[in-house]
């Protein structure tokens, strides 16, 4: 099947798997509006690093339904229709690293607010004209925390940035609930064209040092983390013409991690 061109939304932009998404994608010919809260990353994953013309750059705050609203206005006067939604925009809070016991009520809400209350708000404002027109599609980007605990021995004498790497209870629950509205929404708009999937990215190298990355990889059936590009092209076929008859799914990439 040939793969049209399409206009695609993708949140989380200006982070390093987005940046990867985004070179992976206008690489396949897509106009791709790369949102993130900070601009100035934005505009380096779809200009800067990738001078090609289909990348452009929006500062919208996910959490915001009304700034959701106008960004579906603004990527609409630049590229016409919407047809796929890319939701990874995720957060940390100032106190995300607190123990479990002590972690503080605000600081849950927040990233719940960003990491599931957006990416649903995100579906409403985008994929609620994908139903009327009878065509779309979503995906929403997971944690391998959402579908599995994570395994604390892996932390032991971890660092990453100075600081003790762990993973908390509420990034866990907040992609596990992603993984929940995928489902449903997969169901909900199945009849009306709208496609709704996920990809759920197992470790990716990002600088961790190497006690990290020696603990995860020895739980990983490959011995090894992943790279940014392999989730980038996991997202890529979902969002292309080639994922047609796929829905309501999860592709995890995660090397193995979950299949022992």
């Amino acid at each position: 099947m040939a793969n049209s061109t399409k206009t695609i939304v993708l949140t989380g932009g200006g982070g390093f798997l987005g940046t990867a998404m985004t070179k992976k994608l206008t690489s396949d010919g897509h106009r791709v509006a790369v949102v993130d809260r900070d601009l100035a990353t934005a505009t380096l994953s779809a200009n800067g690093a990738y001078p090609n013309g289909l990348g452009r750059a929006y500062s919208c705050d996910v959490s915001d339904r009304d700034a959701l609203v106008d960004l579906k206005k603004a990527v609409e006067n630049d590229f016409g229709e919407v047809d796929v939604l890319i939701c990874g925009a995720a957060t940390k809070s100032d106190n995300f690293f607190e123990p479990f016991e002590t972690f503080p009520l605000e600081d849950w809400d927040y990233v719940m607010r960003v990491n599931l209350t957006g990416p649903a708000m995100c579906a409403q404002v985008f994929g609620g004209p994908m139903a009327v027109r009878g065509n779309g599609a979503i995906v929403n980007i997971l944690s391998i925390y959402g579908v599995a605990a994570p395994d604390q021995r892996i932390y032991d004498g971890a660092l990453y940035e100075g600081h003790k790497i762990n993973t908390p209870a509420i990034y866990s629950a907040s992609k596990a609930g992603l993984w929940g509205l995928t489902k449903y929404l997969a169901s909900y708009w199945g009849d009306q064209g709208v496609r709704v999937n996920a990809v759920t990215p197992g470790g990716i190298f990002s600088g961790q040092n190497d006690k990290f990355v020696d603990n995860y990889s020895a739980r990983t059936m490959v011995g090894r983390m992943g790279e940014p590009h392999e989730i980038a092209d996991a997202v890529a076929y979902l969002a292309s013409d080639q994922s047609s008859y796929v829905t309501g799914q999860n592709l995890i990439v995660d090397g193995g991690l979950t299949a022992w």
